[in-house]
């Protein structure tokens, strides 16, 4: 690299980018505070945990909707909680958006492990995305600084709470791992952005507004990002079904793929 590139300024693209991943994070945020002040319904011995479920699910959705429209008029979205307008497979720019990730969790009082997900897809690629954990009063976003994390030398395997499957179940044991139960499929790949685990691998069954802001926050941190067959996540697809993913730091993917391929 040439003292010219090294210190040249970042391309409008990137820029862009940057304010699209901050802005993301911003509305994740908000969507967030959103959810924490419903959920204080909980604490009321009269509600229903059910019908906070979905009220969180609709007004996060609502929210996040009318604030897409407001600030990005000519883009598309994609919400876990919508109507899929075709219409995307040819815009050029589609928000993908899970109002609120981990609803089971979000409906029981003392559970954190919940997420709002926005992530930003442009001519086919992934660009932007932020994972809001309100709970814990922080948001992700892939236009951050990341902490360098050092390795460990077992690594810990996060786990859903209620279903463990056998892909997963291998890995943790060829590995000699330690097993991390979590809910949210965001909450999980952010534990590993954090350090709190090393491996997220999912099996079974998933939707692009499960994992795009969460792959987003995760590349920019540096780990690696797959479906479990080695090949790139791809985004704003006609069939959203997206089924399986894995986010590991770097130095565990080659014997991570290595047991999920045999």
């Amino acid at each position: 690299m040439t003292t010219n590139e090294a210190f040249a300024p970042p391309a409008p693209s990137a820029d862009r980018h940057r304010a699209d991943a901050e802005a993301a994070g911003r509305l994740a945020t908000a969507a967030g505070a959103i959810l924490l002040d419903l959920r204080d319904a909980l604490s009321d011995p009269t509600s229903s945990p059910d019908a906070v479920r979905k009220a969180g699910d609709r007004l996060s959705h609502e929210f996040l909707m009318h604030e897409l429209g407001r600030s990005f008029p000519a883009d598309a979205v994609l919400s876990e909680e919508g109507a899929d307008d075709a219409a995307r497979l040819g815009a050029a720019r589609v928000w993908i958006v899970d109002p609120l990730d981990g609803t089971r969790e979000f409906g029981q009082a003392d559970r954190c492990d919940w997420a709002v997900h926005v992530a930003l897809v442009e001519h086919g690629e992934l660009v932007a995305g932020a994972v809001a954990l309100p709970a814990l009063g922080t948001t992700l976003t892939s236009a951050q600084e990341f902490a360098v994390i050092e390795p460990r030398p077992v690594p810990r395997v996060l786990v859903s709470r209620t279903r463990r499957p056998a892909p997963v179940l291998a890995l943790a044991d060829a590995l000699g791992a330690e097993l991390v139960e979590m809910g949210s499929a965001g909450a999980k790949a952010m534990a590993v952005v954090r350090g709190e685990a090393e491996i997220y691998a999912h099996a079974g069954g998933q939707y692009e507004w499960d994992s795009a802001a969460p792959v987003a926050v995760a590349r920019a941190a540096g780990l690696h990002v797959s479906r479990l067959d080695g090949s790139d996540p791809v985004y704003n697809q006609e069939n959203p079904w997206l089924p399986d993913l894995l986010i590991c730091r770097p130095e565990w993917a080659a014997q991570a793929l290595e047991v999920l391929t045999r």
